[in-house]
Protein backbone atom coordinates (compact mmCIF):
# COMPACT_ATOMS: atom_id res chain seq x y z
CA UNK A 1 0.00 0.00 0.00
CA UNK A 2 1.17 3.26 -0.67
CA UNK A 3 1.70 5.47 2.12
CA UNK A 4 2.36 9.86 2.80
CA UNK A 5 5.52 10.33 4.86
CA UNK A 6 4.97 13.53 7.28
CA UNK A 7 7.76 15.26 7.98
CA UNK A 8 7.35 18.98 8.01
CA UNK A 9 5.47 21.35 9.99
CA UNK A 10 3.14 22.19 6.57
CA UNK A 11 2.32 18.26 5.42
CA UNK A 12 1.15 17.64 9.40
CA UNK A 13 -1.27 21.02 9.17
CA UNK A 14 -2.50 19.11 6.07
CA UNK A 15 -2.96 16.03 7.05
CA UNK A 16 -4.62 17.06 10.33
CA UNK A 17 -7.18 19.60 8.48
CA UNK A 18 -8.02 16.45 6.27
CA UNK A 19 -8.51 14.42 8.59
CA UNK A 20 -12.23 12.47 9.04
CA UNK A 21 -14.84 13.84 11.13
CA UNK A 22 -14.53 11.87 14.44
CA UNK A 23 -18.12 10.15 15.82
CA UNK A 24 -17.88 8.57 19.14
CA UNK A 25 -16.93 5.16 19.95
CA UNK A 26 -16.22 4.49 15.76
CA UNK A 27 -13.15 4.08 15.85
CA UNK A 28 -11.28 5.54 12.72
CA UNK A 29 -7.36 5.94 13.38
CA UNK A 30 -5.18 2.36 14.00
CA UNK A 31 -1.65 4.08 15.34
CA UNK A 32 1.42 2.47 15.90
CA UNK A 33 4.90 3.53 17.29
CA UNK A 34 8.45 2.98 16.95
CA UNK A 35 11.93 3.97 17.76
CA UNK A 36 15.19 2.95 19.28
CA UNK A 37 14.10 0.86 22.78
CA UNK A 38 10.84 2.67 22.14
CA UNK A 39 9.96 3.86 26.35
CA UNK A 40 10.87 6.80 28.33
CA UNK A 41 14.54 5.31 28.40
CA UNK A 42 14.62 5.61 24.49
CA UNK A 43 13.26 7.44 21.41
CA UNK A 44 10.06 7.39 19.58
CA UNK A 45 10.76 7.85 15.79
CA UNK A 46 7.62 7.15 13.79
CA UNK A 47 4.11 7.22 14.57
CA UNK A 48 2.18 5.45 11.88
CA UNK A 49 -1.18 6.37 12.01
CA UNK A 50 -3.89 4.25 9.48
CA UNK A 51 -7.10 6.39 8.88
CA UNK A 52 -10.29 4.59 8.02
CA UNK A 53 -13.11 4.99 6.89
CA UNK A 54 -9.96 6.10 3.87
CA UNK A 55 -7.99 3.42 4.55
CA UNK A 56 -4.78 5.61 4.30
CA UNK A 57 -1.59 5.23 5.98
CA UNK A 58 0.49 8.01 7.33
CA UNK A 59 3.79 7.85 8.68
CA UNK A 60 4.93 11.41 11.15
CA UNK A 61 8.37 11.52 11.34
CA UNK A 62 8.95 12.49 14.98
CA UNK A 63 12.51 12.16 14.91
CA UNK A 64 12.18 14.79 12.31
CA UNK A 65 10.00 17.05 14.26
CA UNK A 66 10.16 16.43 17.18
CA UNK A 67 8.07 18.37 20.19
CA UNK A 68 6.17 19.65 17.00
CA UNK A 69 4.89 16.67 16.03
CA UNK A 70 2.76 17.15 18.75
CA UNK A 71 2.06 20.84 18.72
CA UNK A 72 1.83 21.90 15.31
CA UNK A 73 -1.97 22.84 14.82
CA UNK A 74 -4.11 23.24 11.94
CA UNK A 75 -6.26 26.19 10.84
CA UNK A 76 -9.00 25.02 13.52
CA UNK A 77 -5.93 24.73 16.49
CA UNK A 78 -6.14 21.06 16.56
CA UNK A 79 -2.90 19.17 16.96
CA UNK A 80 -2.17 14.65 17.31
CA UNK A 81 -1.65 15.84 21.06
CA UNK A 82 -5.55 16.40 21.45
CA UNK A 83 -6.10 13.70 19.41
CA UNK A 84 -4.03 11.47 20.94
CA UNK A 85 -5.48 12.79 24.64
CA UNK A 86 -9.24 12.86 23.39
CA UNK A 87 -11.59 10.21 25.13
CA UNK A 88 -14.24 10.93 22.50
CA UNK A 89 -11.75 10.38 19.29
CA UNK A 90 -11.38 6.42 19.01
CA UNK A 91 -7.75 5.09 18.76
CA UNK A 92 -6.79 1.83 18.28
CA UNK A 93 -3.19 -0.01 19.32
CA UNK A 94 -2.12 -3.07 19.73
CA UNK A 95 -0.44 -3.27 23.51
CA UNK A 96 -0.64 0.53 24.48
CA UNK A 97 1.87 -0.29 27.51
CA UNK A 98 4.82 1.14 25.69
CA UNK A 99 3.66 3.11 23.24
CA UNK A 100 1.69 5.18 26.04
CA UNK A 101 4.83 5.19 28.00
CA UNK A 102 6.97 6.85 25.40
CA UNK A 103 4.02 9.45 24.13
CA UNK A 104 3.89 10.31 28.30
CA UNK A 105 7.31 10.54 29.28
CA UNK A 106 9.20 11.88 26.17
CA UNK A 107 6.22 14.13 25.20
CA UNK A 108 3.81 14.72 27.74
CA UNK A 109 0.80 13.29 25.74
CA UNK A 110 -1.58 11.24 28.42
CA UNK A 111 -3.41 8.64 26.06
CA UNK A 112 -7.01 8.31 25.96
CA UNK A 113 -9.71 6.78 24.16
CA UNK A 114 -7.88 3.82 23.66
CA UNK A 115 -9.11 0.44 22.35
CA UNK A 116 -6.13 -2.34 23.10
CA UNK A 117 -6.13 -5.65 20.43
CA UNK A 118 -4.19 -7.35 22.29
CA UNK A 119 -6.39 -7.24 25.24
CA UNK A 120 -9.40 -7.90 22.86
CA UNK A 121 -7.80 -11.20 21.42
CA UNK A 122 -6.90 -12.61 24.67
CA UNK A 123 -10.63 -11.55 25.92
CA UNK A 124 -12.00 -13.49 23.28
CA UNK A 125 -10.64 -17.03 23.36
CA UNK A 126 -11.94 -19.79 24.62
CA UNK A 127 -8.60 -21.42 25.63
CA UNK A 128 -6.54 -20.23 28.73
CA UNK A 129 -5.94 -16.32 28.89
CA UNK A 130 -2.44 -16.77 31.02
CA UNK A 131 -0.18 -15.58 28.35
CA UNK A 132 -0.75 -12.55 25.96
CA UNK A 133 0.04 -13.04 22.06
CA UNK A 134 1.96 -10.71 20.06
CA UNK A 135 0.64 -8.96 16.45
CA UNK A 136 2.56 -10.77 14.99
CA UNK A 137 1.07 -14.15 15.99
CA UNK A 138 -2.42 -12.38 15.89
CA UNK A 139 -2.09 -12.04 12.22
CA UNK A 140 -0.82 -14.96 11.67
CA UNK A 141 -3.33 -17.27 13.34
CA UNK A 142 -6.50 -14.74 12.82
CA UNK A 143 -5.91 -12.63 10.15
CA UNK A 144 -8.74 -12.94 7.11
CA UNK A 145 -6.35 -12.70 4.54
CA UNK A 146 -5.31 -14.95 1.35
CA UNK A 147 -1.89 -17.19 1.32
CA UNK A 148 -0.34 -15.10 -0.90
CA UNK A 149 -1.21 -11.83 1.29
CA UNK A 150 0.44 -13.83 4.21
CA UNK A 151 3.20 -15.22 2.44
CA UNK A 152 4.07 -11.44 1.89
CA UNK A 153 3.53 -10.08 5.23
CA UNK A 154 5.80 -13.10 6.62
CA UNK A 155 8.49 -11.50 4.10
CA UNK A 156 8.11 -8.13 4.86
CA UNK A 157 8.06 -8.71 8.76
CA UNK A 158 10.99 -10.94 8.30
CA UNK A 159 13.40 -8.21 6.25
CA UNK A 160 12.33 -5.73 8.87
CA UNK A 161 13.72 -7.99 12.09
CA UNK A 162 16.95 -8.80 10.16
CA UNK A 163 17.37 -4.94 10.48
CA UNK A 164 16.75 -4.13 13.79
CA UNK A 165 15.87 -7.04 16.12
CA UNK A 166 19.48 -6.96 18.18
CA UNK A 167 19.34 -10.81 18.27
CA UNK A 168 19.07 -11.14 14.45
CA UNK A 169 22.16 -8.91 13.88
CA UNK A 170 20.25 -5.52 13.98
CA UNK A 171 19.88 -2.38 16.11
CA UNK A 172 16.57 -0.25 16.49
CA UNK A 173 18.61 2.80 15.75
CA UNK A 174 17.35 2.04 11.77
CA UNK A 175 13.91 4.02 12.96
CA UNK A 176 16.39 6.83 14.34
CA UNK A 177 17.95 6.71 10.73
CA UNK A 178 17.28 9.52 7.89
CA UNK A 179 15.88 8.95 5.26
CA UNK A 180 14.25 5.76 6.01
CA UNK A 181 14.88 2.00 4.00
CA UNK A 182 12.07 1.47 2.20
CA UNK A 183 12.75 -2.23 4.24
CA UNK A 184 11.75 0.22 7.46
CA UNK A 185 8.87 2.24 5.79
CA UNK A 186 7.30 -1.07 4.87
CA UNK A 187 7.75 -2.86 7.60
CA UNK A 188 6.13 0.59 9.63
CA UNK A 189 3.57 0.12 6.80
CA UNK A 190 2.36 -3.10 7.17
CA UNK A 191 1.70 -3.17 10.67
CA UNK A 192 -1.55 -0.95 11.13
CA UNK A 193 -2.62 -2.95 7.86
CA UNK A 194 -4.05 -6.05 8.92
CA UNK A 195 -5.63 -4.11 12.90
CA UNK A 196 -8.67 -2.97 11.44
CA UNK A 197 -9.65 -6.78 10.60
CA UNK A 198 -8.79 -8.33 13.79
CA UNK A 199 -10.27 -5.51 15.43
CA UNK A 200 -13.30 -6.76 14.29
CA UNK A 201 -12.97 -10.57 14.19
CA UNK A 202 -12.34 -10.50 18.25
CA UNK A 203 -15.16 -7.52 19.16
CA UNK A 204 -17.46 -9.85 16.79
CA UNK A 205 -16.71 -12.90 19.86
CA UNK A 206 -17.01 -10.09 22.99
CA UNK A 207 -19.75 -10.68 25.43
CA UNK A 208 -20.80 -6.75 26.81
CA UNK A 209 -19.42 -8.12 30.20
CA UNK A 210 -15.59 -8.89 28.55
CA UNK A 211 -15.93 -5.68 26.83
CA UNK A 212 -16.04 -3.87 30.01
CA UNK A 213 -13.22 -5.48 31.50
CA UNK A 214 -11.05 -4.20 28.57
CA UNK A 215 -11.86 -1.17 28.62
CA UNK A 216 -11.39 -0.86 32.26
CA UNK A 217 -8.13 -3.34 31.69
CA UNK A 218 -6.88 -0.64 29.02
CA UNK A 219 -7.31 2.51 31.39
CA UNK A 220 -5.23 0.22 33.92
CA UNK A 221 -2.65 -0.15 31.59
CA UNK A 222 -2.32 3.96 30.23
CA UNK A 223 -2.10 4.33 34.26
CA UNK A 224 0.56 1.69 34.78
CA UNK A 225 3.07 3.04 32.02
CA UNK A 226 2.62 6.40 33.30
CA UNK A 227 3.43 5.48 36.74
CA UNK A 228 7.30 6.11 37.89
CA UNK A 229 8.02 2.40 38.49
CA UNK A 230 6.95 1.07 34.90
CA UNK A 231 8.99 -1.49 33.58
CA UNK A 232 8.12 -2.57 29.66
CA UNK A 233 10.27 -5.14 29.30
CA UNK A 234 10.41 -8.70 31.08
CA UNK A 235 8.58 -11.80 31.28
CA UNK A 236 5.90 -10.42 33.03
CA UNK A 237 5.13 -7.95 29.93
CA UNK A 238 3.48 -11.30 28.49
CA UNK A 239 1.33 -12.28 31.23
CA UNK A 240 -2.55 -12.02 30.77
CA UNK A 241 -4.32 -10.10 33.24
CA UNK A 242 -4.62 -10.57 36.73
CA UNK A 243 -8.03 -12.84 37.07
CA UNK A 244 -9.00 -12.98 33.46
CA UNK A 245 -7.77 -16.64 33.49
CA UNK A 246 -10.18 -17.88 36.75
CA UNK A 247 -12.78 -15.57 35.03
CA UNK A 248 -12.69 -17.74 32.37
CA UNK A 249 -12.83 -20.65 34.09
CA UNK A 250 -15.73 -20.05 36.42
CA UNK A 251 -17.82 -18.75 33.43
CA UNK A 252 -17.01 -23.04 31.96
CA UNK A 253 -18.49 -24.06 35.31
CA UNK A 254 -22.22 -24.24 34.21
CA UNK A 255 -21.41 -25.83 30.63
CA UNK A 256 -19.59 -28.44 32.30
CA UNK A 257 -22.78 -28.83 34.62
CA UNK A 258 -25.04 -28.54 31.89
CA UNK A 259 -22.87 -31.17 29.51
CA UNK A 260 -22.51 -33.57 32.76
CA UNK A 261 -26.84 -33.17 33.02
CA UNK A 262 -27.31 -34.18 29.20
CA UNK A 263 -25.31 -37.09 29.46
CA UNK A 264 -27.09 -38.04 32.59
CA UNK A 265 -30.39 -37.74 31.21
CA UNK A 266 -29.55 -39.64 27.80
CA UNK A 267 -28.22 -42.74 29.79
CA UNK A 268 -31.53 -42.49 31.73
CA UNK A 269 -33.71 -42.36 28.81
CA UNK A 270 -32.09 -45.31 26.94
CA UNK A 271 -32.74 -47.45 29.75
CA UNK A 272 -35.94 -46.69 29.26
CA UNK A 273 -36.06 -47.82 25.83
Amino acid sequence: MDFEMIDTAPALQAFIAELPEFTINQPCLYVDLEGNDLSRNGTLSLITILVEPRHTVHLIDVKTLGAAAFTTSDSNGKTIKQILESDTVVKVFFDIRNDSDALFSLFGVRVAGIQDVQLMEVASRTSSKRLLNGLARCIERDAPISYTDKREWRSTKDKGHRLFVPARGGSFAVFDERPLTPAVQKYCVQDVLHMPALRSAYKAKLSNAWWTRIQEETTARIALSQSANFNGKGRHMAEGPAGWQRISEDAQVPYHRLWTRKIRLTDEFHRMM
